[in-house]
């Protein structure tokens, strides 16, 4: 059996997270096996960086922050993702290798070619079959996210201009891999933005 990596990108607010959860019931109502899971906090040494990540104590360093990510990301595809496609599952992951990409690589100032390289030695080099980010002008989503929420997390409460450079950088990611990564325009009613991101499912897994 051949299992189908998927991930899912976007700046804060895009909307991903409601959209694995309709695309994971309308594959599983197809018959696929389905695994729904994100990063950071996969796994449970994941949820402790998680919180470490976005609801410190103390604030941690970019450096750390970085570092931090690139653990959850070994331990998580280590422990679930493989193991998930070794058995013929539909793995739909919330983030993954291109945010770090996006918020460290290119937010934060580590270099994107650097930070892609680390991203590689932690996964063992696994690339996803289809990558789809929800593209969305971040005064939106930041606009979204104070409707919804009560607190921001510790990248959410970064200024608009930190927003605007994890944009810019998964623009560059989507040009230099135009295959795999495909941009849906998150400003369109949610129904719109499914039936595409399905559509694209069908095309670059099942076709």
């Amino acid at each position: 059996m051949k299992g189908y990596f998927i991930t899912f990108e976007g700046g804060d607010g895009a909307g991903k997270s409601s959209l694995i959860i309709s695309l994971h019931a309308a594959l599983i109502e197809r018959g696929y096996d389905v695994m729904q899971t994100r990063a950071p906090g996969g796994t449970e040494p994941g949820k402790v960086i998680r919180q470490l990540l976005l609801h410190p104590h103390e604030p941690v360093v970019p450096e750390a922050e970085l570092f931090l990510y690139l653990a959850d990301r070994a331990q998580h595809v280590a422990k679930v993702i493989r193991p998930a496609l070794a058995q013929g599952k539909v793995v739909l992951c919330d983030r993954y290798n291109d945010s770090t990409i996006a918020y460290q690589g290119g937010a934060r100032g580590f270099g994107l070619d650097k930070v892609e390289s680390l991203c590689n030695f932690a996964t063992g080099n696994l690339v996803p079959n289809l990558t789809i980010y929800l593209d969305l002008d971040p005064a939106i989503g930041m606009e979204r996210i104070k409707k919804t929420q009560e607190a921001k997390d510790q990248i959410e409460a970064e200024d608009l201009s930190f927003h605007r450079k994890i944009r810019e950088t998964f623009r560059q990611i989507a040009k230099k891999h135009p295959d795999r990564f495909q941009l849906i325009d998150a400003t369109a009613p949610k129904e719109v933005v499914f039936e595409q991101a399905l559509r694209l499912i069908d095309v670059h897994c099942f076709a």
